[in-house]
């Protein structure tokens, strides 16, 4: 373990990752960090796309710094001429540590580095040289995404906090939903989503159709989420559905989706941003994986939630989806 770091006053974290389950994967090192230095100013280095939903963190980043781009980086093309004001401005900010939190670091120790704070940690492919010993651990491609990031404010003397995530649902949340609800009936209702921000990780429509048919003949209101360009999806799951659904596709922010998961008795979803997003809200779920790891990305509590790996059958996901309608009574947040 390396040595905690004695003065610490500004503190600059780089993950420049698309997805809803990217960061919130890492909000638990978010809380040990503000845990561990309350006064830290943190500057979150990210996607201009991800500004709205970190600023929902409030109490945990002071600030949201949109990256320009970098080479090498797939999520965003580079702005080379936007490049050098951008390195210059961040290193007049004299950081005295620099967190490295996008991956193996092949890409991004480099641009971490640049950013020249008295201190830089992260990880490093085994594959690559190491940057320096005493702040870069290897980057161990199966291990939990939350837990990777506990394990490296651990290496620096910072404790962890537990790891569950979370998710601030803002009192304009709760006020569209209640809008929803009162248009839609909403009352005793479980969700399905379908989609996936990668389609190769998709459930077929048609046993998310028959899972809804299961659920809709058990009594419960079906209700279909989604991105609006998903909305085609859902719509072919609804028509083979014999019993009415409520499709909210397309119909809901981040914010009301999440003030809807809330309320929900039950996710049924492919590998994707909302599968973390009930963990983080603690709604039971089960996940379907299919093409991505999940040692990487399933919920940790697998109590609560229930990943199903492949083979996926509609019994298999039928079994999980009874085991956790029987046991409501001990999911209650």
């Amino acid at each position: 373990m390396s040595g905690a770091i004695s003065k610490l006053e500004k503190i600059a974290i780089v993950r420049a990752l698309p997805g809803l389950g990217d960061f919130l994967c890492a909000v638990p090192a978010l809380r040990s960090l503000r845990a561990a230095y309350p006064k830290v100013k943190v500057s979150f280095i990210g996607l201009p796309n991800s500004q709205g939903l970190i600023e929902r963190f409030e109490l945990y980043i002071d600030e949201f710094v949109a990256l320009p781009g970098y080479p090498g980086l797939p999520e965003q093309p580079a702005d080379p001429s936007a490049l050098p004001d951008f390195f210059a401005e961040m290193r007049s900010r004299m950081f005295d540590l620099a967190i490295q939190m996008h991956g193996s670091g092949t890409v991004t120790n480099p641009l971490t580095l640049k950013l020249g704070a008295t201190r830089t940690i992260g990880f490093f492919h085994p594959s690559q040289v190491c940057p320096d010993l005493t702040s870069f651990l290897p980057f161990v491609e199966t291990e939990h995404e939350i837990l990777r990031y506990l394990r490296l404010l651990e290496f620096i003397s910072i404790p962890a906090s537990d790891a569950q995530m979370e998710f601030p649902i803002e009192e304009r949340d709760r006020q569209e939903l209640q809008a929803l609800s009162k248009l839609h009936g909403l009352h005793r209702y479980v969700c399905i989503h379908a989609g996936a921000s990668v389609p190769s990780r998709c459930w077929s429509s048609d046993r998310f159709a028959a899972i809804g048919e299961y659920l809709a003949q058990m009594g419960w209101q079906v209700v279909l989420t989604g991105t609006c360009a998903e909305r085609g999806l859902t719509e072919a799951i609804a028509r083979l559905i014999k019993a009415p659904t409520i499709n909210l596709a397309g119909r809901t922010s981040l914010g009301t989706l999440a003030a809807l998961l809330e309320g929900c008795k039950l996710l049924v979803c492919n590998d994707t941003g909302i599968s973390h997003l009930a963990a983080a809200l603690r709604v039971p779920s089960v996940v379907i994986f299919n093409g991505s790891d999940p040692q990487r990305w399933s919920p940790l509590d697998q109590q609560r939630h229930r990943s199903i790996v492949p083979p996926v059958s509609v019994a298999s996901v039928l079994e999980q989806v009874q085991a956790l309608l029987q046991q409501e009574s001990l999911y209650v947040a």
